[in-house]
């Protein structure tokens, strides 16, 4: 694989840590994740009484000499798992000012779990996100899909405005199974609408994680001299002095931060605010390992 943002090392240290689904997932082979359907994998899940018709090999007799009553062992079932990344590529992802571009910073992290995921027997698919909807990649399993994965994510170019909350509402009604979807985005965008969106992705039984990509220079807004801000989303620009208006802006982005962690949370989406300068395998690491199943005591 010889797309820049493939490093093909940092995936030999990942490749031991699965991805997990947090939410019981659909799929349409056996697979590693909790089904919401009972099945007969190896994880006992719990009784119910026999009907006519169930599997009498799934009889369990000593619960029958105990209560003269017969009764069916359900088990968990597992299935594969889908997972959809959302790479919005509004104007603003262009934006490198003390990291990477946001927009190079999402590739890395959309081509690093995929290959993780279809490497583990588990489906990618990537979803395009500026002012329409453009769903690049369907998911897949196969290995060869991956190339067609990179190769998309390679000719992204960042313009416009962003199409962020059509795109979730769409892949909302789009997705018939629950999937994993990772969003990947600066989140430019009105968050009460967004909380919309990640609520629709909620009733619809998604499992939900939002990269929240911010450059450096965004959070801490530390500059020595007039500057000219252009809208990389419009064009717009405006020309300042940032130290007059530093604490007004930094009191903004704390509201639009703590608000937006607020609605992801409140719509049971795992967020991360990520700074485009973060070494990538702690990032992903931790990603990963939050998603393994708690050890029960």
């Amino acid at each position: 694989m010889s797309h820049s943002f493939i490093d093909n090392t940092l995936l030999s240290r990942l490749a031991s840590l699965p991805i997990k689904s947090h939410a019981p997932m659909l799929g349409n082979v056996a697979g590693k994740h909790r089904s919401p359907h009972r099945g007969s994998s190896a994880e006992f899940a719990e009784y119910r009484k026999y009907m006519p018709g169930d599997d009498t090999r799934r009889l369990d007799w000593k619960a029958f000499a105990r209560s003269d009553r017969f009764y069916i062992k359900e088990f968990e079932a597992d299935t594969n798992l889908r997972a959809y990344f959302i790479v919005d590529a509004s104007g603003s992802m262009n934006f490198a000012g003390q990291g990477s571009a946001k927009i190079e910073f999402a590739r890395r992290i959309a081509a690093s779990l995929a290959y993780l995921l279809v490497n583990q027997g588990d489906a990618a698919g990537l979803s395009i996100c500026t002012d329409q909807l453009h769903l690049e990649v369907p998911p897949s399993r196969r290995a060869a899909h991956l190339e067609r994965f990179f190769s998309t994510l390679a000719h992204v170019q960042p313009s416009g405005e962003t199409g962020l909350l059509n795109a979730l509402h769409t892949i909302a009604e789009k997705i018939g199974q629950r999937a994993l979807v990772v969003i990947l985005s600066d989140l430019f965008t009105d968050t009460a609408s967004l909380a919309d969106a990640l609520q629709h992705l909620r009733y619809r039984k998604h499992d939900v994680s939002v990269f929240h990509l911010m450059d450096p220079l965004e959070i801490h807004f530390e500059f020595d001299r007039p500057q000219r801000f252009v809208d990389l989303e419009d064009q717009s620009s405006i020309v300042t002095e940032p130290n007059l208006i530093a604490d007004e802006y930094k009191n903004a982005l704390r509201e639009f931060l703590t608000d937006v962690r607020f609605q992801c949370e409140n719509a049971s989406a795992n967020y991360q605010l990520v700074q485009t300068d973060a070494p990538l395998e702690p990032l992903l690491r931790d990603f990963l390992t939050n998603r393994l199943p708690k050890s029960k005591h």
